[in-house]
């Protein structure tokens, strides 16, 4: 009984909070701050921010935490400043310095650097870093590394469709990435490094975009700190529906007939809807509001339900 009233404590608050994450917070922390300022019973974010990074985290509340993989899944953006010079274990400033070096001994230019990032353009393979949330036999990688333990890593496709510089200092350079999921910045300050031959890691970064959601989006912890003397209602003012979460895939609007067989598991045949791919269901008459959850068209042409979600609060 203790156990169950545990599982029902807080408030059934449902939707998408659009976090500024800010510096030295690990997303773990960012869900657990905000579920104790809400009082919220279930919130989930929507896959690691490196805990030197800030900018975009979109955190999923109640019924919304079943569209969470859709933003784990999407394309990111990010501005980073890497310094040349010094390569860490971890990639970033927060690692231990492997090697550090005098960058005049290199000669090191804009045109050097942009020959390099030419490698990190388009598809590419990248192996994890240790320092990382990617798990082997159940055991997340920085856990090993913490112990001085270092594994093999298989690599993984991602892919980036944009690198840029955006300022070079002759010891700093800027970068502006958009990325596919599960790429990991610091290792692209590290290979950089490598090529270079200086060795390289990352000294700050931001995540400037998630999917939909854009840093104009984004509320930082200390507005919501100030608004929670205003009451509830003004702290869920900043919760957004759960349909941004989907706002990419178009939209179905379902009859009453149409949402009781999908609430039941069955797929339907809906009159003008996409040929393939996801969707974005809708009660009939609702106009913006009436989500009820996503869909996918199968090869007959129905829908069939994939996410059903409940209402509640700003859901």
């Amino acid at each position: 009984m203790r156990a169950r009233r545990r599982k029902h404590q807080g408030k059934a608050i449902t939707g998408v909070l659009v976090l500024d994450k800010p510096f030295g917070w690990t997303s773990g922390l960012a869900v657990s701050r905000i579920k104790r300022l809400f009082e919220a019973r279930k919130v989930g974010h929507t896959g690691s921010l490196d805990q030197l990074a800030t900018g975009v985290l979109p955190l999923c509340f109640g019924e919304a935490t079943k569209l969470s993989s859709f933003l784990l899944d999407s394309d990111k953006h990010y501005e980073v400043r890497i310094q040349l010079g010094v390569r860490t274990d971890s990639g970033d400033a927060e690692g231990k310095v492997l090697r550090s070096v005098a960058l005049e001994d290199y000669a090191i230019d804009e045109a050097k650097i942009e020959s390099a990032l030419a490698q990190f353009r388009g598809p590419i393979d990248q192996v994890p870093p240790m320092y990382s949330a990617v798990k082997r036999e159940g055991q997340p990688l920085y856990k090993l590394a913490r112990k001085g333990i270092e594994v093999e890593r298989e690599a993984r496709r991602v892919e980036i469709f944009r690198n840029e510089i955006t300022k070079f200092d002759g010891r700093d350079v800027s970068l502006r990435i958009e990325c596919s999921k599960g790429t990991y910045v610091r290792t692209i300050a590290d290979d950089l490094g490598e090529l270079l031959g200086c060795g390289a890691h990352v000294s700050e970064l931001r995540r400037t975009k998630a999917g939909p959601f854009h840093l104009a989006d984004c509320v930082l912890f200390d507005t919501l700190k100030a608004r929670q003397d205003e009451g509830a209602d003004a702290l869920l003012k900043e919760i957004r529906p759960s349909a941004c979460a989907v706002q990419a895939f178009p939209r179905v609007n379902l009859t009453s007939a149409g949402l009781w067989h999908v609430r039941h598991g069955q797929p339907v045949m809906v009159p003008h809807a996409p040929s393939q791919g996801w969707v974005r269901l809708h009660e009939d008459g609702l106009g913006d509001n009436g989500f009820v959850g996503v869909g996918e068209v199968l090869d007959d042409g129905r829908i069939a339900p994939r996410r059903m979600i409940a209402g509640g609060p700003a859901s």
